[in-house]
């Protein structure tokens, strides 16, 4: 395998519990595990299976300048991403997630985004951002630019994205998000304060496939052990 390849926070835990491990958009990644790709898959469309995908492009973009009325600093921050995206951001519910396109100078396509709305009356004038790994470093550069000085756009390279997928996802999603909680001390940063955990929506977004929970090194390990 080749030496530069990137990895992600979790590259570790996976060659620990066995994993193989491929090339994947520049990233070193696992693509199966010792079970193999058949069990696992009837395992996800049965049940629930969790996927690294931290190789890709999660971002928080913040309102410089915020009222303290939510719905006003809301529709500020999303104004700002709605520049270049076809999508109704300013619509989205606290909570909500929005799957749409990022959008050239021209109204041309340059790549597939998700946007999210907190849920915390606090973190209105924010928004969670995934790009995609092949194209992030210039997505995030676009989006920046919408931005101007009116919001900061922070990557969190530094964090695990894990897509959960299945019939079960919310139930798993539950016991897994307990777990951390019981395990992690109290100096851990999270987006979340850590005694409203189960509150996790604010950064696990539900989807039309599945969730994805952007968490701190710190509560990784009691992720990769739970259940």
């Amino acid at each position: 395998m080749a030496q530069d390849l990137k990895t992600t926070p979790l590259t570790a835990a996976h060659r620990e519990l066995g994993a193989r491990m491929v090339e994947f958009g520049g990233y070193e990644m696992p693509v199966q595990y010792p079970r193999g790709i058949l069990k696992e898959h009837l395992w996800t469309r049965e049940h629930a299976g969790a996927f690294d995908v931290s190789h890709m492009g999660p971002a928080f973009l913040d309102l410089v300048e915020r009222t303290g009325e939510a719905e006003a600093d809301h529709r500020a921050v999303a104004a700002l991403v709605e520049a270049v995206v076809c999508g109704d951001i300013a619509g989205l519910n606290p909570g909500q997630l929005r799957y749409t396109l990022l959008l050239n100078e021209d109204g041309g396509i340059v790549d597939d985004l998700m946007v999210g709305r907190p849920t915390t009356p606090e973190d209105q004038g924010r928004l969670y951002i995934v790009v995609n790994a092949g194209t992030k470093d210039g997505d995030f550069a676009r989006l920046a630019g919408a931005a101007g000085d009116r919001a900061r756009l922070a990557r969190a390279d530094d964090r695990a994205l894990i897509a959960l997928q299945g019939p079960a996802a919310a139930q798993v999603l539950e016991r897994l998000m307990q777990e951390a909680k019981r395990n992690a001390t109290r100096s851990i940063s999270l987006r979340v304060p850590i005694a409203d955990l189960e509150q996790a929506r604010e950064i696990a977004e539900r989807t039309g496939v599945g969730y994805q929970t952007v968490l701190k090194q710190a509560i990784r390990e009691g992720l990769k052990r739970a259940g």
